[in-house]
């Protein structure tokens, strides 16, 4: 089964309308410098892996109010066997929900296909021209676009989301994403988070102000059906 690297025992956000428990898994393809999740992508070998006789009581445990799991990272498709672990998942009749970056559609692909995933969030990083700057990473931008596609022609619930983040990410990226996702229906801006970054130097960014992501949501706005903010 796949090392689960922590868990987060309850929430109401990360899956809206629902108890949840988020999990979180090690490894990402990506090297964003202003992801704040850095050991877990850069030194997951660090971090103690959960017992799989453990994580199958903890759900047996909650059984009667726990409504759904969130699958988040790092990126969960990194590991090849993850839909064995959605698998116990769902046979506990919960909800499954899927945070991933898109880098790997053909996985994506096959869990839709089969009827696994209620909900996914699709980490948008940036315009496709500026994926690779944006993630520091040698990720072709056109497994990205047909992890998009997936999700428009999918029937299944989905987010696409980017963060906001000064000096990198801002009202024109999301402009070049509003026309290039032109039409979906949830799109989330979030606020960026100088703690533990994987780039020191991000430590010292300044997030934008509460009026700088409301300018920006509505610059988005003509582009989706729904525009929402996640973060002060």
């Amino acid at each position: 089964m796949v090392e689960i690297k922590g868990i987060e025992k309850f929430s109401s956000r990360d899956f809206p309308g629902h108890i949840s428990s988020t999990i979180f898994l090690g490894g990402c393809t990506f090297r964003c410098p202003y992801c704040h999740n850095s050991q877990l992508v850069l030194e997951p070998e660090t971090i103690p892996s959960m017992a799989a006789d453990y994580f199958l009581s903890y759900l047996d445990g909650r059984k009667g109010w726990l409504e759904a799991v969130c699958f988040t990272g790092g990126e969960p498709l990194l590991h090849e066997d993850v839909e064995n672990l959605i698998r116990v998942v769902r046979e506990r009749g919960l909800l499954v929900k899927l945070d991933t970056n898109g880098s790997f559609p053909d996985r994506l692909e096959a869990l839709l296909a089969l009827g696994l995933l209620d909900w996914v969030a699709l980490d948008i990083k940036a315009p496709l021209e500026r994926y690779r700057e944006v993630t520091r990473s040698n990720v072709d931008p056109e497994k990205i676009a047909r992890a998009a596609d997936l999700l428009r022609g999918s029937g299944v619930k989905h987010t696409f989301r980017t963060t906001a983040v000064p000096g990198l990410v801002g009202k024109e990226d999301v402009v070049k994403i509003g026309e290039w996702l032109k039409g979906a229906e949830h799109y989330l801006i979030q606020q960026f988070v100088p703690q533990t970054t994987i780039d020191p130097a991000f430590l010292e960014v300044k997030p934008y102000g509460r009026a700088e992501l409301e300018e920006i949501a509505a610059a988005a706005r003509p582009y989706f059906g729904e525009v929402r903010i996640e973060g002060d």
